[in-house]
């Protein structure tokens, strides 16, 4: 019993330990009120597995010998090391799995010995169980914010570049200023797409500007650019992750808040938000001003938002003339096409948006 008692101290310990993080995390970074509830149901049942256990508990504390642990003075490298809220998490996920299965197999022996019925191992097993599915949900929303807030993101199609060829424009582009390009061609075949976008790869990588590839992830993994960017009707950000995993950043357009809701949820890194304005490109009626003020009081920190920010680039019919419109509304960043392709000096258009926002 000696050995099987201090197992299970240290384990349900540790695992109460790391669903209190998790549950902190839920509660004050991400402001989720159904997650951190989860993670406190979860947390419960970890208590009352404990209880099915033909052990009394009070004795584990009289097992306990925490001078005499030699695990205590046992370290791995990484192990006093976290750079984000999601590496906290993995930890703590990481912990309490270890913990539960742990506790679980300790349980069936337990069981075995006092002709129990196998009750605390099968619960055990649940919250084991639990425990991944809350994992997926708590990645999914530290996961995403990875895209750092881009001043002006250019979205390049060959069909709009009036005056230069799409390659010129995106060296115009980056020379005036632009923090990132998206290439988004809906006419060329594949090969012609895949070709274009390791061309702007190359143009942009010097000058350490992230490419962003239109819909197709497939392309965008194969060319190594820097993220893919989908919309309502285009694969979701899980199906994303899953094919790509962590290698790109994902950007979803949204136009209303619901769609940003489920956008940021899902781990979405960036967000685009609009049509601010009437657009060519764009069928439907803008969303307006209105909803990117809506969008930074909910995902800006600076704007008393919640804790966890998601960058945004407004979108749609955005130009020189008006994007102070969306700047005294706390837009950081806009997302254009045509201003900026259709023109016959896109480095200076672009010049004069950078210099709107710094402002």
């Amino acid at each position: 019993m000696t050995p099987l008692a201090r197992i299970i101290d240290a384990n349900l310990n540790r695992s109460r330990e790391a669903l209190r993080t998790l549950e902190d995390l839920a509660r004050f970074v991400l402001d989720d009120e159904s997650l951190c509830a989860r993670l406190k149901h979860a947390r419960h049942a970890l208590i009352d597995a404990a209880d099915l256990l033909p052990i009394d508990l009070a004795a584990l504390l009289a097992w306990r010998d925490t001078p005499g642990d030699v695990g205590t003075r046992v370290t791995a490298g990484g192990e006093y090391q976290r750079a984000t809220a999601g590496d906290i998490a993995s930890a703590a996920f990481g912990r309490l799995q270890e913990g539960l299965r742990s506790m679980e197999e300790c349980a069936k022996i337990l069981g075995a010995e006092g002709g129990a019925t196998g009750d605390a191992a099968r619960a055990f097993e649940q919250v084991r169980y639990a425990s991944y599915e809350l994992e997926r949900l708590l990645a999914q929303r530290l996961g995403g914010g990875r895209a750092r807030q881009w001043l002006l993101c250019v979205l390049l199609t060959s069909s709009m570049c009036a005056h230069h060829s799409p390659l010129r424009v995106a060296e115009l582009c980056i020379e005036g200023g632009a923090s990132a390009l998206q290439v988004r061609e809906k006419d060329l075949d594949s090969r012609e797409f895949l070709g274009t976008i390791r061309r702007v790869i190359e143009i942009a990588r010097p000058a350490g500007v992230p490419v962003i590839v239109n819909d197709r992830v497939d392309l965008a993994m194969l060319a190594g650019a820097a993220g893919v960017h989908v919309g309502q009707s285009d694969l979701s950000v899980r199906d994303v992750r899953r094919l790509a995993g962590a290698s790109l950043l994902v950007g979803v357009s949204t136009t209303n808040m619901e769609q940003a809701r489920r956008a940021a949820a899902d781990g979405a890194d960036y967000c685009g938000v609009g049509p601010m304005f009437p657009t060519t490109t764009k069928d439907r009626a803008p969303a307006g001003v209105a909803y990117l003020r809506e969008f930074l009081r909910e995902y800006s920190g600076e704007l008393g938002g919640t804790c966890r920010s998601v960058p945004h680039l407004a979108i749609g019919g955005i130009t020189p003339d008006n994007v102070g419109e969306l700047v005294e509304a706390g837009c950081r960043g806009v997302a254009v096409s045509g201003a900026v392709c259709r023109s016959s000096d896109p480095r200076g258009v672009c010049e004069r948006f950078v210099a709107a926002l710094r402002r």
